[in-house]
């Protein structure tokens, strides 16, 4: 729709069922344009997939005079893009609802509020453009002045309204995607709107995802997509997640006997996952030796599972570190049976669970996640 630096590349043909004077016309879509201000040159149509797959050139036109028109056939709705010869960018993006399309663009500014195409769906698809930059820049905003009363050492009782304000907009803005998938009229834009949903529990989406087969029944994109969306929360259930229960880990202390995650149950841990020749870990020791101080009279513990090979290595970091909190490890390094329980690929990397054993955050998401639940 815009002359955009990045496009989401997303899945194919889709919904065309216009009547046409013969069986040969069934399926054809034209689209007729002007780019003011636009160099004569070739303008390509193509389809654009959701998936992996490179686009494909329907049709090549000639633009002379800011003029084209370019034809193609799909059995369903689907997303498209023009992509001129010469341009730098992307292309505009659009979906064929109707038989006959008519597009308008300046060469000189292809801003999105200077682009349209005559039909409902695209109408619905600059909306939606339009609306998500908008919520983004409310997140992004939010997000900076947390970052801004850290820099200048804010008082916690600041810092975690501004946390709670970040938290509540960055949630709207996940709830207005939910609700557009789950309300949108068009199918291939309920789709492209699930290409935004990356940083949503699948989970949250499953009602909205199954809804769509309902919806939109003889829909082969829908189709497709439900199956692909339902081996993902297959996938993302299977592994550690926001909101799941934190697999149990039972492995040997420094002193040889074994130690339960579960045997801590009642509490809020930190799981810290780290090594005494991870530079990086060491590092960040000093936070997690702070964040105990801190709030271990207050319900919380951590847990450090090392991921060590050298016994003798791993208690003397622990000692030259102060940490002074239960310590675990099969002294296997990365062959550790950890590492695929809880699917990480670096360290440090720490899980916060609560007093049931339900994860509440991960990564560093627990720096602030922590002072939030503890207050």
């Amino acid at each position: 729709m815009i002359l955009m630096k990045k496009v989401i590349v997303v899945i194919a043909s889709a919904l065309f069922l216009f009547s046409c004077k013969n069986q040969a016309d069934k399926g054809k879509f034209t689209i007729t344009g002007e780019i003011k201000n636009a160099p004569d040159q070739k303008i390509y149509l193509e389809e654009l997939y959701f998936s992996d797959k490179d686009p494909q050139v329907l049709d090549t036109v000639d633009l002379k005079g800011g003029k084209f028109s370019a034809s193609a056939f799909a059995s369903e709705e689907g997303l498209y893009r023009l992509r001129l010869e010469n341009s730098k960018g992307n292309g505009f993006i659009f979906i064929n609802d109707k038989a006959d399309i008519s597009f308008e663009s300046d060469y000189t500014n292809p801003t999105l509020q200077n682009t349209s195409f005559n039909t409902y769906a695209n109408s619905l698809l600059k909306n939606f453009f339009t609306t998500l930059d908008t919520q983004r820049n409310i997140v992004a905003d939010a997000d900076a002045a947390v970052d801004k009363l850290k820099t200048d050492k804010a008082t916690d009782s600041l810092i975690n309204i501004a946390t709670k304000n970040f938290t509540a907009k960055d949630e709207a803005y996940k709830n207005y995607i939910i609700h557009f998938i789950d309300t949108v009229s068009d199918p291939i834009m309920a789709v492209f709107a699930l290409g935004y949903t990356s940083k949503i529990d699948p989970n949250k989406l499953a009602k909205p995802v199954a809804n769509l087969t309902t919806r939109f029944p003889k829909n082969t994109v829908i189709a497709t997509t439900v199956t692909q969306y339902n081996q993902l929360v297959t996938q993302f259930n299977a592994t550690p997640h926001v909101g799941g229960i934190a697999p149990d880990i039972n492995l040997p202390d420094t002193s040889g006997k074994l130690f339960s995650l579960k045997s801590l149950r009642g509490k809020y841990v930190l799981i810290d996952f780290w090594a005494s020749w991870c530079s990086p870990c060491r590092h960040e020791n000093p936070n997690v030796v702070a964040a105990y101080n801190q709030y271990k009279d207050k319900n919380f513990t951590v847990l450090g599972v090392s991921l060590d090979n050298d016994k003798q290595a791993w208690i003397d970091a622990v000692n030259a570190d102060k940490l002074t909190w239960n310590h675990i490890s099969d002294l296997q390094s990365w062959n550790s049976s950890v590492v695929n329980l809880y699917g990480f690929n670096s360290i440090p990397y720490s899980v916060l669970i609560d007093p049931d054993g339900k994860i509440i955050a991960l990564g560093d998401e627990w720096k602030t996640k922590l002072p939030e639940v503890l207050k």
